[in-house]
Order: structure tokens, then C-alpha cells, then sequence
């Protein structure tokens, strides 16, 4: 069957779900921030920003695989998301005059319920390209957008919370980012909700929410392509959740107290610049070599950047370890979107972003209970952890020839695609 081109309406639609994205995104990010210095300002301490932004992330694993398993069942899409991300908004709102004023099981109540909705700022919105756009070369450029999107957010976010908060006040950026989900949330609903690529509901078997549950799940575990993809996602990121923690304590060993700041925003901007050439140039590998390489140079990057001292030398090595980090998200996208099953496609969305949150909220811990050990060693810890996973992603990942894999069933026919049994 010939692929269905992109209509206007989906032309028109990319360029504003990318805006819906980097608004909410910009949002979700610059919470770590915002909470922390408005605990501060109100408190004198940075512990109930803590306790708020443990109870922000806590709901990521939980609600990922709900959030992915009720999208097919929701008939009006453009009103559950909506919803979900009003809430969001509402969430962040609340908390930027609730924090340090209100009692703290009240407050983290708020975050709980905000982050709740953190899965569909994630993941959740990754999955609507396959609504908004037919499968095809415009739709494999939108994944590499949405990673570039994302990696602008994760730059934009924290800078934009600490530039206001020492203009105005950390309430004053509460209340931006809160603004600034509240107007993605208000793109949402002007998207066009075309189901280019989704079972007719109608057409679907009747299945319990525990059996939609149990699909996603399952389509990540019998799937090799998505079983290799999350495998080795989560324990890169693993690591990276650590990687500020280490970055602040390597420059402090090194007499640069401060230069850790510049050295994630090095690794940012790098993550930006790498999915941005990857969304304007046909990668020349296919998306599962394209991983196994984006891994392998981030974590030969950051083993450099581990054994050379230099101020300068080590904000190269970091931005080039962010350039290769960044194809690393434009691949998973597209891996997902290309092997989930219809149905449970939104699912093995949220759920992978879930899994990939959980997984560096752990590596960050880890790294807070070894902070003794020199820095130098962290960071190459960090770097042979990635190197371990694209060992891992080469390993569980099928062999073929093709671009995406084995052949697959075609999207939209409800099918699940034939996992492959080679070795």
C-alpha cells in the first residue's frame, strides 16, 4: 500500500506541536531549578525543594505505563491532552505559592499530582508525531525535531529560572514556567489530531485496562529492537543522572569551584547541535547503528575528558560529548515509533522515558553516596557505563541490513510486529 502523504492540516501541525513541546518542556525542566531556589528564598534551606522535586519525579515510573495504556482508550485526544497538560501547568502554579508557605504534606501533595502528568510532557507528547504525521521520510526528520526540541528546553529551562530568579525573585520563575506550560498546554489544543497513523477506535478488540497495561510491557520485552533501545537507554542514563554531581565535584578538585555549571551547558549545547544536524541531514547509518555509535562516542568523550586537566580542553571534550549523545534520543524515537504496536505505541513511549527517569534519578543517588571517591574516577565510571551500553545494545539488538530493522507489519493496522529470534 502506497504511504500516505502529509496533509496540509499535518504540514501546518509539526511546527506547532514543536512548540508545544519546547513550551512544556521548557517548563518540566526548569523545575529542578525553580523549586530549589524558591525553597531557599522561603526557607532558608534547599531540603523542602528537595522533598518537592523527589515528590515531582517519584510518579514518572508509576504513571508512565497508566498515562501510555489510557491514551487509546481516550476517543477526543486533543481533550486528554489538553487536560494532561493543564494540569501540569495548574501543578507548577500552585507549588510557586504553596512552597515554604503552606504545610509540606499539602505541598507535596500538589507535586505528586503535577507530576503525574510529567509522563505525557515526556514521552507522551514523542508519541503524537505518529498521529500528526504519516510514516515517511517528514516523519523521521519530526523525530529528530522533537529531539532537538527537547535538548533546547533542557538548555533553555534552567537558564531561563536562574536569569529570572536574579532579576525578579524564584517565585516570579515559579510562575514563568508555570505560564510557559500553560501555553503549551493551550498549542495542544489547536493541534490537528489527524490520526494519520492510529487504529479507528471502533475497529479495536474490547480489552481490559490490565490487559492494555500488560501490552505495552510486552511489547518492550518481545520486541528485540525495543528490548535492546530501553536496555541500553536506561543504563546509559543511569549514569548521566550522576554526571552533574560528578561535573561540580571534578571542577571544585581541579581549582575551577564553578566551572561545573559550564561544563553541562557545554555538554547541553553539544546534545542540542548533534540532533540538530542529525534532524537536517539522512543519518548514514541505520537508527540501531546510530545508537550503538552515538553511545560509544559519548562515553570515549567523557573518558578524555576524565584524564585531561585542561579547563579548556575538558569544556571540548564535554561539548562533544554532548554532540554524540544527542542523535542518541533522535534514534530512540524513531526505533520506538517504528517497532511499538499501534496501540501500545503511546505506551512504549511513556514507559521508555519513564524507565530512562528512574533509571538517573538511581544514578544520581549513587554517585551522592560516592562522592568521596576522586572525581577523575567518577567520571570515567560514568564513561565506562557508556561504553557498557552500546556493548549492551549491540548485543541484544537483532542483525539486519535494513535501515529500521527486519520488516515489521504496517503501522496502523493494529498488528504487532514479528519480533526477530536470531541470535
Amino acid at each position: 500500500m502506497p504511504r500516505q502523504s502529509a496533509t496540509p492540516g499535518a504540514r501546518a501541525g509539526l511546527p506547532l506541536y514543536l512548540a508545544t513541546a519546547f513550551f512544556a518542556r521548557l517548563a518540566d525542566e526548569g523545575m529542578a531549578v525553580a523549586v530549589v531556589l524558591l525553597a531557599v528564598q522561603r526557607t532558608g534551606s534547599a531540603a523542602q525543594g528537595a522533598f518537592v522535586l523527589t515528590a515531582w519525579m517519584a510518579p514518572h515510573v508509576v504513571a508512565a505505563p497508566l498515562v501510555g495504556a489510557l491514551a487509546p482508550r481516550v476517543r477526543r485526544l486533543r481533550l486528554g491532552y489538553l487536560g494532561a497538560l493543564s494540569g501540569f501547568a495548574a501543578a507548577i502554579a500552585v507549588l510557586s505559592q504553596l512552597l515554604g508557605r503552606a504545610p509540606l504534606p499539602v505541598t507535596l501533595a500538589v507535586a505528586l499530582a503535577g507530576g503525574a502528568c510529567g509522563p505525557v510532557v515526556s514521552g507522551g507528547l514523542s508519541s503524537l508525531i505518529a498521529v500528526l504525521l504519516p510514516a515517511g521520510g517528514r516523519r523521521d526528520r519530526a523525530y529528530a525535531l522533537d529531539a532537538a526540541v527537547y535538548n533546547a528546553a533542557s538548555v533553555a529551562g534552567p537558564a531561563v529560572v536562574s536569569a529570572v530568579a536574579a532579576l525578579a525573585s524564584p517565585g516570579a520563575a515559579t510562575l514563568l514556567i508555570g505560564a510557559a506550560a500553560a501555553l503549551g498546554a493551550s498549542l495542544a489544543g489547536g493541534l490537528p489530531y489527524r490520526h494519520t497513523d492510529q487504529p479507528v477506535p471502533g475497529a479495536l478488540p474490547v480489552t481490559t485496562l490490565r490487559a492494555d497495561l500488560m501490552a505495552g510491557l510486552a511489547a518492550v520485552w518481545r520486541t528485540r529492537e525495543l528490548r535492546a533501545i530501553t536496555a541500553a537507554t536506561c543504563l546509559a542514563f543511569g549514569a548521566l543522572g550522576g554526571l552533574t554531581t560528578t561535573t561540580v565535584l571534578l571542577a571544585a578538585h581541579r581549582g575551577h569551584p564553578g566551572a561545573g555549571g559550564a561544563l553541562m551547558t557545554a555538554f547541553a549545547l553539544g546534545a542540542l547541535i548533534g540532533s540538530l544536524v542529525a534532524a537536517r541531514r539522512q543519518p548514514p547509518l541505520p537508527d540501531h547503528h546510530l545508537a550503538t555509535v552515538s553511545l560509544c562516542g559519548t562515553g570515549l568523550a567523557l573518558a578524555a575528558a576524565a584524564l585531561v586537566p585542561s579547563p579548556g580542553a575538558g569544556l571540548a571534550l564535554f561539548a562533544l560529548a554532548g554532540v554524540c549523545d544527542g542523535p542518541l534520543l533522535t534514534a530512540t524515537l524513531r526505533i520506538r515509533a517504528t517497532h511499538a504496536p499501534p496501540r501500545a505505541r503511546a505506551q512504549v513511549f511513556t514507559l521508555g522515558a519513564g524507565l530512562k527517569f528512574t533509571a538517573a534519578s538511581v544514578g544520581a543517588t549513587l554517585v551522592g553516596a560516592a562522592a568521596a571517591l576522586p572525581p577523575a574516577l567518577l567520571l570515567a565510571g560514568i564513561a565506562g557505563v557508556q561504553l557498557a551500553a552500546a556493548a549492551l545494545h549491540a548485543l541484544l539488538r537483532p542483525r539486519t541490513s535494513g535501515r529500521n530493522g527486519p520488516a515489521h507489519t504496517p503501522e496502523g493496522t493494529g498488528a504487532r510486529p514479528v519480533p526477530s529470534v536470531r541470535p
